[in-house]
């Protein structure tokens, strides 16, 4: 019997896969399985994941929207501590969702994980005080070949959850900030990607 449920094509975007683990639970707290790969072969997960990733991150941080260029990399990601509104941003070439994009709450308290296909810009907000953010990936992380598209671009238009502030024509994180005062982080590389216009003509699409 499978362990996981899958909600598949994920706001009608085909291939992203909300993914529920069975959770056995009893007075002494509980189990689950977070990865096996017959139940996600069958759910159309069928890859060699090679490297496993983490990061921990504060309150009001956001990365993205991220992605590698010449060796793009399907990803499945989860958080083990805390929450975040997690983001894929559909970017390939002939899709007919291009450019569209789904957000999920991704909690410890949920459990649940996101798989986002190849050829997808990728990010995340971190909504609790602290977030670890576990993701799998089936390509190796490549020097000089990650980019990026805004996060805050119009053309997009992410819905960014407890995010206030008004756009200035720039993905600064100058002048936003959660609902509850606390400043929204970028890194300087997140603050200077361009729009998805931009990344259409660079890329002839």
């Amino acid at each position: 019997m499978s362990q996981i449920t899958v909600e598949n094509n994920c706001g009608g975007i085909e291939g992203l896969k909300v993914i529920t683990p069975a959770v056995h639970g009893d007075d002494r707290g509980y189990f689950m399985q977070t990865y096996q790969k017959k139940d996600f072969t069958e759910a159309g997960i069928d890859m060699e994941f090679v490297q496993d990733n983490q990061s921990s991150s504060k309150k009001g941080v956001l990365r993205g929207l991220h992605f590698q260029i010449n060796f793009p990399q399907s990803k499945l990601v989860r958080v083990v501590n805390g929450e975040v509104f997690d983001v894929a941003v559909d970017l390939r070439p002939g899709s007919e969702t291009f450019g569209k994009w789904f957000g999920v709450l991704l909690s410890a308290e949920n459990k649940k994980q996101f798989f986002i296909p190849k050829n997808f810009a990728h990010g995340f907000l971190v909504l609790s005080d602290e977030a670890e953010f576990c993701y799998k990936v089936d390509d190796f992380w490549h020097p000089n070949d990650e980019a990026g598209i805004a996060w805050n671009d119009p053309a997009i238009g992410v819905e960014w959850p407890k995010v206030v502030g008004d756009y200035q024509g720039t993905p600064s994180a100058e002048g936003y900030a959660l609902q509850d005062g606390t400043a929204l982080t970028l890194s300087d590389k997140d603050q200077k990607w361009g729009g998805i216009e931009a990344y259409r003509q660079e890329r002839g699409l």
